[in-house]
């Protein structure tokens, strides 16, 4: 069974930075796509950003590039989002999930399982 933890969520001013983190067992972390995701209150979950933890192949969704990037630690099994230039739109509980199966990685959320907890990210204007 997968299981995946975030952390690093908080509450900032618009145009502020936040760090998060996504770490797991090795064998989940390698050579799988490390994905995440985010549910605003009253909104759907959307795909956020995916990263192919063996390439570092990313994808991110059309609202967060240029302002997210995504990183990973091979040693501590954990991927990082670091988010710039938060702007209110981007309140939401964060998560982060794996599938073992897609050859390319995205950011639709249905091949992925193993939900962590979630995150908190609030950003006020």
């Amino acid at each position: 069974q997968d299981h995946l933890m975030e952390s690093g969520g908080g509450s900032v001013e618009a145009g502020k930075s936040l760090k998060l983190a996504c770490t797991t067992s090795e064998d989940t972390f390698r050579g799988n796509c490390i994905g995440w995701f985010r549910q605003a209150p009253g909104k759907e979950r959307e795909g956020v950003a995916a990263i192919t933890t063996g390439s570092g192949q990313t994808a991110y969704a059309d609202s967060v590039k240029g302002r997210f990037t995504l990183s990973r630690d091979m040693w501590k099994h954990t991927v990082f989002l670091e988010m710039n230039d938060l702007q209110a739109d981007d309140t939401a509980t964060y998560y982060c999930a794996v599938d073992r199966r897609s050859v390319r990685c995205g950011i639709s959320g249905r091949p992925y399982h193993g939900w962590g907890p979630g995150t908190p990210v609030t950003v006020s204007s």
